[in-house]
């Protein structure tokens, strides 16, 4: 993985990334539940056994949460940073306390703007995959980036 940013010109379809590993555990699903998603299933381990998952299970949105934060800090180095132009996310795993996740993600398609030369569109598929490399989640994502040669008519955040 590079720490370089990347521009649309240096992206093409089939370019993969991956993040580190990272751990979730009980007290983290039940505290992320507490605050956004307060069911049984994310909160109480004896409810949760009697339910649907069978156990203590991460909250979806926790593990998107995780995985942009894994985007951001060491999985996909945009240029600006990643402005979402939508996305399509799909849990196909429950992802239980004591899970160790990484992403992988795959540049699977490299678009022009039609309306501004500054940038281009990219379409990201990230899955956030288990221990055994099985996906618990699957996230299609468009992506503005900027074109180097348009990287002057961004704006520098850092300047006083």
């Amino acid at each position: 993985m590079t720490n370089d940013p990347l521009f649309f010109e240096d992206l093409e379809v089939g370019r993969t990334f991956e993040s580190g590993s990272f751990r979730i555990e009980a007290e983290a699903i039940k505290s992320f539940a507490t605050d956004f998603d307060p069911q049984p299933f994310h909160l109480d381990e004896e409810c949760a056994a009697d339910g649907f998952f069978g156990g203590l299970v991460a909250s979806g949105w926790q593990v998107a949460v995780l995985t942009m934060r894994r985007l951001v800090i060491e999985g996909l180095p945009i240029a600006g940073g990643l402005v979402g132009a939508g996305a399509e996310l799909k849990w196909v795993r429950p992802t239980r306390p004591g899970e160790v996740l990484r992403v992988v993600s795959e540049i699977v398609e490299v678009l022009g703007s039609e309306r501004r030369s500054s940038i281009g569109m990219v379409v990201i598929r990230s899955e956030t995959r288990n221990r055994s490399d099985e996906p618990v989640q699957i996230m299609l994502t468009r992506l503005v980036v900027p074109r180097r040669d348009a990287s002057s008519e961004m704006p520098d955040r850092h300047r006083t």
